[in-house]
């Protein structure tokens, strides 16, 4: 690509210069003294009439420790992330861990003084306006604080897991984004696991077989080291979940989701009752591609005619108009977003595969970090990234501790801005423009809902081994054909599948946030909810949506949820977003049957 159409690269600049910057090292030093600052008031606690004032002091120093820590790491993060051969980049990310260590540290002592006080807490909070504005948080940490050790051994954890835990993770984003096969005899020329990867949405069946063959030798060649990464995550993981008094690493998910066991079981078991239409979605699909069977290769292949190609430039236009005519606010932020760099879409080596977007709360913007391929599922994933953009942006004003939401309300934002641009797409298009984004947006669906089960069977089995052994890299490949089995079922291929997918996928691979996958499926179903909502009520719904994204980090998601009108706790809401999939594949049937497909 050259000139309007080149991909870009962020702009990182507005936030830091570099390492070496001036304000980079100005902000590095606050922050390393903020901690002291806090862990000193933290150890220093009065009682009778001085506590009122400790504890809005105490929250006033969390917020600003809290702000700057984590613009510091996610400036660490993204300069790391594009390049993660910068060992520049990997220092900083380590200086910046050894530095939380007294926050966290902090956090602790937090806990367990508002859990030893607690009855004096709520009289605040029933008396202290000031105070009472923190409520959900304060309860919540009160909360955390019998899910913790004794302030020692937790100081002793966060060294250790800086040491052990965490760089297992970026092992695993180093193999990824670095570990390559050659592509081309003739030329020598070599392509990454995650170029390979890309390549899953090539039109040509070889060209996908072979990337995807390719793919798994790469991870042949590096599934003993994948492996003891995912040993060393989930043990460090199962070791301090006992320590802590979790029943099981699930019940410290659920927690951390901020719902409930009940929501959970209603959830997946909805997902389940939906297999059977995903299964049919890709039998159609296998008619559409003149195959007998779809193999994991064929699950991202494009179907009917795209309509022209999307240029970067294209893909702004059209996501900039179509956020405005939801909302004018959104739809400038997004013209905002692009005018001033803040999306890296360039795919090249070293760059960690995939999509995210991270923000910076001292400064009150985000970043995005994408691999643009020129496909409408780009277009989708940059609206989704955006999505959660404009999440940050509504809450750039909230006191920190209170814009902490959880991963389940994490997607709410980024699933309903990708709906608003599908609904847009598949308007006044030909029918087979029409069946190639249908087809588009059920690839994203089965991803969510049956991939995304198939990632949870495969967890909570390698949580039931770990605690007696580790786990071979071939027993954890056996794991993933189970548990594709149990949920892709006769819609793909039984011997074309992906045995290495425990390897691809970073979630895995977070010593934190064990489960990192259902909250998919919770926010996709309940962005569809709120999109629904939308298409009743119209353009006065836009405010009542920002005001719910405002709220994401001041109650439970299923209070949250209560409030826009769902009840989560019950089955039938998350069967009613699953009929949305339901009418697209009747639909692609039809289409599929008209084009005698």
């Amino acid at each position: 690509m050259s000139g309007s159409d080149a991909l870009p690269r962020w702009n990182l600049d507005p936030i830091y210069p570099g390492f070496d910057s001036e304000t980079y090292r100005k902000d590095k030093d606050a922050l390393g003294n903020l901690a002291e600052v806090l862990l000193a008031h933290m150890r220093d606690a009065p009682g009778g009439d001085g506590f009122p004032g400790w504890l809005r002091e105490a929250l006033r120093l969390e917020t600003q420790a809290g702000a700057l820590e984590e613009t510091l790491g996610s400036y660490a993060y993204t300069r790391y992330s594009a390049a993660t051969t910068d060992s520049k980049a990997l220092a900083e990310l380590n200086s910046l861990e050894e530095m939380r260590l007294p926050l966290k540290k902090a956090g602790v002592l937090f806990r367990n003084i508002l859990a030893a006080r607690k009855d004096e807490v709520e009289a605040r909070i029933a008396s202290d306006t000031g105070i009472a504005e923190y409520a959900f948080h304060l309860r919540e940490q009160i909360l955390w604080a019998s899910r913790q050790m004794s302030p020692e051994l937790e100081d002793l954890a966060e060294d250790l897991n800086r040491a052990g835990g965490d760089a297992w993770g970026r092992l695993q984003e180093q193999v990824s984004s670095t570990a390559a096969m050659v592509w081309d005899e003739a030329t020598g020329e070599r392509k990454t696991t995650v170029q390979l990867r890309a390549l899953a949405t090539d039109p040509d069946r070889a060209v996908r077989e072979k990337a995807w063959d390719l793919e798994l030798k790469a991870w042949e060649l590096m599934k003993l080291p994948m492996a003891a990464a995912l040993n060393g995550v989930k043990g460090f993981a199962v070791t301090l979940n006992r320590r802590r008094g979790w029943a099981d690493p699930l019940e410290k998910s659920i927690e951390q989701c901020r719902i409930t066991r009940p929501t959970l079981d209603a959830l997946i078991s909805a997902m389940e009752e939906s297999l059977p239409l995903w299964r049919r979605y890709l039998k159609i699909k296998a008619r559409y591609l003149g195959v007998p069977a779809c193999a994991f290769y064929d699950i991202f292949a494009p179907v009917g005619s795209a309509p022209d190609p999307w240029t970067f430039g294209r893909a702004r236009d059209f996501i900039v108009e179509k956020f405005g005519a939801f909302s004018p606010d959104m739809g400038a932020f997004a013209d905002r977003a692009f005018r001033e760099g803040w999306i890296d879409a360039e795919p090249r080596e070293g760059k960690v595969g995939g999509a995210y977007c991270i923000s910076f709360p001292d400064r009150k913007v985000s970043r995005i970090l994408c691999n643009f391929d020129g496909s409408f599922g780009e277009v989708s994933t940059i609206a989704h990234e955006l999505g959660h953009a404009y999440h940050h942006e509504v809450i750039k004003d909230v006191p920190y501790p209170l814009a902490q939401y959880p991963m389940t309300l994490a997607e709410t934002a980024s699933i309903f801005a990708e709906t608003v641009v599908f609904e847009e797409a598949v308007k006044d298009v030909s029918p087979d423009q029409r069946a190639g984004l249908l087809e588009s947006n059920l690839q994203n669906g089965c991803q969510i809902l049956v991939d995304i089960l198939s990632r949870f069977y495969f967890e909570k089995s390698v949580f039931a081994r770990r605690p007696a052994a580790e786990l071979g890299a071939e027993e954890l490949c056996d794991l993933m054909r189970e548990a594709q089995e149990a949920t892709y079922g006769d819609g793909l291929d039984k011997d074309r599948r992906h045995p290495y997918m425990w390897a691809v996928k970073s979630h895995y691979y977070s010593p934190d946030l064990s489960f990192y996958n259902f909250p998919y499926a919770f926010g996709l179903l309940f962005g569809l909810g709120l999109y629904e909502k939308y298409r009743s009520q119209g353009p006065s719904f836009a405010s009542a949506y920002r005001e719910i994204l405002v709220q994401t980090g001041r109650m439970s998601a299923v209070d949250l949820t209560r409030r826009a009108g769902f009840d989560i706790e019950g089955r039938e809401f998350w069967l009613g977003g699953i009929e949305v999939f339901k009418r697209q594949v009747d639909e692609l049937e039809r289409l599929s049957v008209n084009g005698k497909r």
